[in-house]
């Protein structure tokens, strides 16, 4: 539980990691970590996840917040599959709703490893440089790793 003095809204007080997990929801790699102002897309582009992706020859499923990350143009495999965003004026379509699904269903083994992660509760008191975040978010990926394979 946080700090009296922390609030929710303001975001300038948490951390923003970015990770990758395997279609089993092992915890594969962690991002540096940034302040948590900063938004998902930026975070991926400072860390240039999509170019590590395609030399790697891998891609990724990705939820709403990452839409528009990946813009190859059309004759470019995807590096970052993301579902359809509604907009106010233009509703989803029932193909676009079906085709929501599958990375919906992908994605849940996905959240087991970041709840992994996120059982160590030192990551919900962490109010420090993000530099110093890093380190630890790496080594707690390790430990993460360590206790999950037992």
């Amino acid at each position: 539980m946080p700090g009296s003095d922390y609030s929710g809204k303001h975001k300038h007080h948490g951390l923003l990691v970015i990770a990758l997990t395997d279609d089993k929801g092992r915890l594969l790699w962690v991002s540096a970590a940034r302040p948590g102002r900063t938004s998902e897309i930026t975070a991926c582009r400072h860390d240039r996840l999509t170019v590590r992706l395609r030399a790697a020859g891998l891609g990724a499923i990705a939820d709403l917040g990452f839409v528009g990350l990946d813009d190859s143009g059309p004759d470019a495999d995807p590096a970052v599959i993301t579902g359809y965003e509604a907009a106010r004026n233009r509703p989803l379509t029932g193909g676009q709703k079906l085709s929501n699904k599958a990375p919906a269903a992908v994605r849940a083994p996905v959240e087991h490893g970041f709840a992994h992660l996120k059982n160590w509760r030192v990551l919900g008191k962490v109010r420090t440089d993000p530099k110093w975040a890093t380190t630890l978010v790496r080594a707690l990926l390790v430990l993460t790793n360590r206790e999950v394979s037992r």
